[in-house]
């Protein structure tokens, strides 16, 4: 299960460090929304999976899932959509203002318009 665990993470952040690199705005998003699942994913791993263990402290319970790594993962969640969102409707908008997806777009706009050398 660690093995797996340990691929499945490795694969995710290969592929999130490779679109992270292009040049290119939407492969970059994809690429950090992969590097954000790895991440989730090391979380969850580093809080121990216990399977059929209640996630609460109750008396006589000697095995229980530590609920800390859950929440902090749910929360990461949360944040990632919304910081995903805001980050496609910016390079929509860079788009459609540049007409291209590159990183280097705007530059070339500014020395084209002559502004910038």
């Amino acid at each position: 299960m660690e093995l797996l665990l340990a691929s499945g993470i490795g694969v995710l952040t290969a592929a999130g460090v490779y679109l992270v690199a292009r040049a290119q705005t939407f492969p970059v998003i994809i690429g950090l929304a992969f590097l954000t699942y790895a991440v989730n994913v090391f979380l969850f791993a580093m809080g121990r999976l216990t399977v059929n263990a209640p996630p609460i402290y109750e008396s006589g319970v000697k095995v229980y899932a530590d609920p800390l790594p859950q929440a902090l993962v749910l929360t990461a969640i949360v944040i990632s959509f919304g910081m995903t969102a805001l980050i496609v409707v910016l390079a929509l908008r860079g788009f459609l203002e540049s007409g291209d997806d590159g990183v280097q777009a705007n530059e070339r706009t500014k020395s084209e318009s002559g502004r910038a050398s």
